[in-house]
């Protein structure tokens, strides 16, 4: 890029981080302590009721696609309201609440009043009411927690997966379209006078108090509901406010569609607006083909001062920004942060972004990232350099210890600190083998030091530590790497990829293909079926050309792809192979398509990639 560079003036916290070694470990912490932070939630809720009473804490588009907003103060009524309904039904941890639905003005409003009067709730993938067809991960949830209150936005829509799991007793809360088996219509719940006994609730409640159960992708086994205290949440928005200080300077406006039953949308996005006093329009948008138009339309009206996604979506908007100048304008005219997780984001993506940052303001924006998990709550390193590039995690935040523990020839992250869950629900033994003899969490995720002798320039990620696999020579396979530079090369027509070859002689993928722009390339009818899409001349010829490429590149047998076949039938959320963020799970795939790795080792498919001989 020929145009002069400069970011925004905004600031970012120390990276300056400590070091020392023990027994063969590496312990990292960051050089600044954490501050003071609040003891519940609710105390910012109530805080910015008072101080902005009028300012809107959230909104969503109605049925006339004006935007429906609530006020800081009006989300205060709301949560004593509803509080006070909760208290009535005698809810509890033992009893808690469970939301089936997506992200609404409802759900958030139900939620604010559970953490309120202490009581827990757990938000729920709607895919696994809506896509899944036996309830059996909705089934096993029910069952573990014990629900005395379960809401869905629309009871027609959710009515058959609750009239499915729920036993009678359980009350069932709809805002609209009652289902067959009586339900409560939430207005009712609106509706109720809160009482003293709604404060002294909330007073009791503290830093131990469990707040919400979000529950793991269940990949191979049934998902974990993870316990996330009030303590997880309040250290966690701390920690980011000392990363990211300008926060406290101007109340910070989202636009976000991530799900509020993942970590990154559900505490990190919704907490960083309720603890700053900000706005989030909530987005009916996606980064799919059927829903990126709502959400190129929504960011032309409404300029974020964040932008959080993940790269398949940062991807979509990087291609719409080159040629769309009024969303680019109105995108960049006070955008302070550009931030992903879920996945890595390709460095093509992040140079588009900044080319057209360039065009609409003359300033690049800061593109940036960290590493966290639902048990971190979620945020446990940040990148906060300016010069900061694709695959860089940054440094832990303050107040959080991270131990570095070699395992073959990676190093695993673990996590200790306030922000870290105190367990799974109900998991005694899961529990327990999650964390070591000294208290940390062991993540799982591999990382290295982008230079061990600038220990403030951080790390990159390495992959996780289980998905890595031997060839029969004994060779390690690093998958997350690898992995990266699928998605590198294939983009645009690469969604992800899994990485094939544990026991046998050579490295080959799964392709999960971009169905939407294979058709284009192939110049079908949007209708066209997947096998007749892939087996179109110019989608093979585009990844044997890709195929070729990454043979080309490899340096040995661990990183050379001698094989590939396209995945016709996309990866299941009821296996476990996809999350709600589109993210594919390596391992749930595997176990799941054996027979399918069978055939790609036996090579007899013509649909079977291999390198071109000439």
């Amino acid at each position: 890029m020929d145009a002069p560079v400069r970011y925004r003036e905004v600031a970012f916290g120390d990276d300056a981080v400590d070091t020392r070694e023990h027994a063969g470990a590496t312990y990292v912490t960051a050089s600044a302590t954490l501050g003071d932070y609040a003891l519940r939630s609710s105390d910012r809720l109530r805080h910015w009721a008072a101080a902005a009473p009028e300012r809107t804490f959230m909104a969503k588009r109605d049925a006339s696609g004006e935007w429906r907003r609530v006020s800081y103060a009006q989300a205060l009524a709301g949560a004593r309201a509803i509080g006070q309904a909760l208290l009535e039904r005698g809810l509890s941890v033992e009893r808690p609440v469970v939301i089936l639905s997506g992200n609404d003005l409802e759900h958030a409003l139900l939620g604010l009043a559970c953490q309120y009067v202490g009581v827990p709730y757990a938000p729920i993938s709607p895919a696994y009411s809506l896509v899944s067809q036996d309830f059996d991960k909705l089934r096993h949830i029910v069952a573990l927690l014990n629900p005395g209150l379960v809401f869905a936005a629309s009871g027609s829509e959710f009515g058959r997966a609750m009239e499915a799991v729920c036993p009678d007793g359980v009350e069932l809360v709809v805002a609209s379209d009652p289902p067959a088996r009586a339900a409560t219509m939430f207005s009712a719940l609106e509706q109720t006078v809160p009482t003293d006994a709604v404060d002294q609730a909330m007073f009791a409640t503290g830093p131990d108090t469990i707040a919400k159960f979000l529950f793991t992708s269940g990949s191979t086994k049934m998902p974990k509901a993870v316990v996330n205290t009030q303590r997880m949440i309040c250290s966690n928005m701390q920690m980011l406010l000392q990363c990211w200080p300008f926060v406290a300077e101007e109340p910070p406006v989202l636009l976000d569609w991530l799900p509020w039953n993942h970590t990154f949308g559900g505490n990190k996005d919704v907490n960083l607006v309720l603890f700053n006093g900000g706005t989030l329009y909530i987005d009916d948008g996606k980064p799919t083909p059927q829903l990126i138009g709502t959400t190129l339309a929504n960011l032309r009206e409404i300029a974020p001062t964040i932008y959080f996604n993940v790269p398949k979506g940062w991807d979509d908007l990087a291609q719409a920004l080159e040629t769309d100048r009024a969303l680019r304008d109105n995108f960049y005219s006070r955008l302070k942060l550009q931030f992903y997780a879920g996945a890595a984001l390709a460095q093509p993506v992040w140079d588009k972004l900044h080319a057209s940052a360039e065009a609409a303001c003359g300033e690049r924006i800061r593109m940036t990232t960290g590493l966290g998990m639902t048990e971190t709550a979620p945020c446990a390193l940040f990148a906060m350099r300016e010069d900061v590039h694709a695959g860089e995690i940054g440094v832990p935040s303050p107040g959080m210890e991270v131990k570095l523990v070699p395992c073959g020839d990676k190093l695993e992250v673990r996590y200790r600190g306030p922000n870290v869950t105190p367990g799974y629900w109900r998991a005694p033994a899961e529990t327990a083998a999650m964390f070591d003899d000294e208290g940390f969490f062991c993540s799982g995720d591999a990382v290295k030091w982008l230079d061990a002798d600038q220990p403030r320039l951080g790390f990159v990620f390495d992959g996780r530590v289980a998905e890595d696999f031997k060839l029969y020579t004994g060779t390690w396979v690093s998958v997350g790497p690898l992995r990266g530079r699928v998605m590198h090369e294939g983009a645009p027509y690469v969604q992800d990829a899994v990485i094939t070859g544990h026991d046998r002689a050579e490295v080959g993928m799964l392709v999960v293909p971009n169905l939407a722009l294979c058709r284009a390339l192939a110049g079908v009818d949007a209708q066209a079926p997947a096998a007749e899409v892939l087996a179109a001349p110019p989608v093979r010829d585009f990844f044997q050309t890709l195929l070729d490429r990454l043979h080309g590149q490899g340096t040995g047998s661990a990183n050379r792809v001698a094989r590939a076949v396209l995945l016709a039938e996309p990866p299941s959320i009821d296996r476990g192979e996809i999350t709600d963020k589109g993210s594919v799970n390596q391992r749930a795939v595997l176990t799941h398509r054996a027979a399918l790795v069978e055939d790609l080792y036996a090579g007899r498919d013509p649909a079977i990639f291999k390198p071109s001989t000439n």
